[in-house]
């Protein structure tokens, strides 16, 4: 028997990678059903002043084809309460490169309340949908010096 019994995790996903697919993994080691929430276009734009490569719905629908994630949500806030008052999950799941973070120590804060955990995951150093985003335009910034 798994540790919990309903896991969220929380992200844009944008140009998936295998650092998600690690994350996603080791969360559902974790619980029986794993519940991913999908950072929407409108959220990720408002906080990281980004256009995603992917739309949320495409995005989501990736995910949901995902064997250990059990059920997709599109969300528009990175209130973790506010997810928790909704669906109710027993812990919720992060990269362990948020630990310390001021925003994450909030989040602990505010779930300890109900008992729900966060728990941190290792983080897949060496990539990130920003990183991949770079080398992707100095690839084509290459190539068009080279023409």
């Amino acid at each position: 028997m798994k540790k919990y019994k309903i896991g969220y995790t929380q992200g844009t996903y944008d140009l998936f990678h295998i650092g998600h697919l690690n994350l996603l993994e080791n969360a559902k080691k974790q619980c029986d059903y794993l519940i991913v929430g999908v950072n929407s276009d409108d959220l990720v734009y408002h906080y990281k002043k980004k256009v995603t490569a992917s739309n949320q719905n495409e995005r989501a629908k990736i995910l949901s084809y995902m064997r250990m994630v059990d059920k997709v949500i599109i969300t528009n806030t990175l209130d973790k309460e506010k997810v928790y008052e909704k669906i109710k999950f027993d812990a919720i799941f992060i990269g362990d490169d948020w630990k310390g973070n001021d925003r994450w120590k909030e989040t602990e804060q505010q779930l300890s309340k109900y008992g729900v955990p966060v728990v941190y995951l290792p983080h897949t150093d060496g990539i990130s949908s920003t990183m991949l985003r770079s080398d992707y335009t100095s690839k084509m910034e290459a190539e068009k010096i080279d023409e």
